[in-house]
């Protein structure tokens, strides 16, 4: 898709997902047994056609560099264009608060990559939450907000997600946003994911704007400040959505892959996700271990009991461990006799020998990266 230029919002972290974030950003969370978070609307933006992204960071993004690297996994490594990382280093100094080290909001944030922005060769602009897990169909969302003649198109849900939502808005008939709320208390409003489609000179004229009135928030400060003076229009997408808000958020989505039907909409043939590669040899199964309703990714040797278990690439469960409800990330170690429920081990975690911990379903044990148990 020429037309359309991908932002990415890759700096958001949230403190109530404790361990998951203590070495990146919300955004390069693992999730799915082998995929990070940024994976889906990276890819939802390449399966549209979309060439040229750029990455807004902010702090701790060192494991978001070393996960998009040049972006070559997802066909973004180009001599013009591409993958774009934006770190604030242009804005360093620009305020005066040091202390605050993440953006204020989505404004404030679009106004610090200016001098990217006014280089854009497109002529729409796409704007997304990089902790967004969403299958989109973009190229047709494009199609209909050039139908529409719309100023900004919003992407909303049919139902509640399940997460909080910057906004919430109520259409009319022909899908006209006519209000737009900060909550969602209301039944007949449709909550919206944080994707936005506008031009660039609109959206220039709006950073000119908030720059003059310090204005922050895209929520408040434009669609809710500027409705009546914008054709602002919603899309309402059907399918599966989430965004992990906590620790035992994120448990019960990635449970959710245990559903056929959520990864059927997840992960469509038609919208491929893209990750980065990591060739590995397929899953070793012993026939002493039993497994049962598992998500399990390539690179794993499994001697152990798994039961309703996301496994992530290179996990080593040793025979004799026992493992329910559990998510292991990236190169785990279960030694012998373990016994774990409702836990989650981060990259590269140990759990030694005849260790026993157990969660629960609404508290769920996270281990810390690197940790030995």
């Amino acid at each position: 898709m020429k037309d359309m230029h991908g932002i990415l919002f890759a700096y958001s972290s949230n403190v109530r997902l404790k361990e998951l974030t203590e070495h990146r950003t919300a955004s390069s969370i693992p999730y799915g047994g082998r995929y990070r978070v940024i994976d889906f609307m990276l890819s939802n933006m390449v399966n549209a056609g979309i060439t040229d992204i750029g990455v807004i960071m902010r702090e701790n993004y060192q494991s978001l560099l070393d996960h998009l690297g040049s972006g070559k996994d997802w066909d973004l490594s180009r001599k013009r264009g591409g993958l774009r990382l934006l770190p604030p280093f242009a804005y360093a100094g620009a305020r005066r608060d040091t202390a605050v080290t993440a953006y204020r909001g989505k404004l404030e944030a679009l106004y610090a990559i200016t001098s990217y922005i006014e280089h854009i060769r497109q002529e729409y602009v796409v704007l997304a939450d990089g902790d967004l897990i969403i299958n989109l169909p973009l190229e047709e969302i494009f199609a209909k907000h050039l139908e529409t003649g719309a100023d900004i198109t919003c992407v909303c849900l049919a139902r509640e997600p399940g997460y909080e939502s910057d906004a919430y808005l109520r259409t009319d008939a022909r899908g006209r946003v006519k209000e737009v709320l900060l909550s969602g208390l209301d039944k007949d409003v449709y909550p919206c994911v944080g994707v936005y489609i506008l031009s660039k000179t609109l959206l220039g004229k709006l950073l000119a704007d908030s720059a003059a009135h310090n204005y922050v928030n895209f929520t408040r400060d434009v669609l809710q400040r500027m409705q009546g003076q914008l054709n602002i229009t919603a899309y309402i997408h059907e399918g599966f959505s989430t965004r992990p808000q906590s620790v035992a958020d994120y448990f019960r989505q990635s449970m959710c892959l245990l559903q056929p039907e959520v990864r059927r909409d997840l992960f469509s043939r038609k919208r491929p996700i893209r990750t980065k590669v990591r060739d590995e040899a397929s899953t070793y199964y012993s026939p002493e271990s039993h497994v049962k309703r598992n998500l399990v990714a390539d690179g794993c040797i499994i001697k152990g009991d798994l039961e309703n278990c996301v496994v992530f690439r290179g996990v080593r469960v040793e025979g004799g461990a026992k493992l329910k409800n559990c998510i292991l990330m990236q190169d785990t170690r279960i030694q012998s006799g373990v016994d774990l429920a409702f836990t989650i081990t981060d990259k590269e975690v140990t759990v030694t020998k005849g260790r026993a911990l157990k969660g629960h379903e609404s508290y769920p044990i996270a281990i810390s990266k690197g940790s030995i148990v």
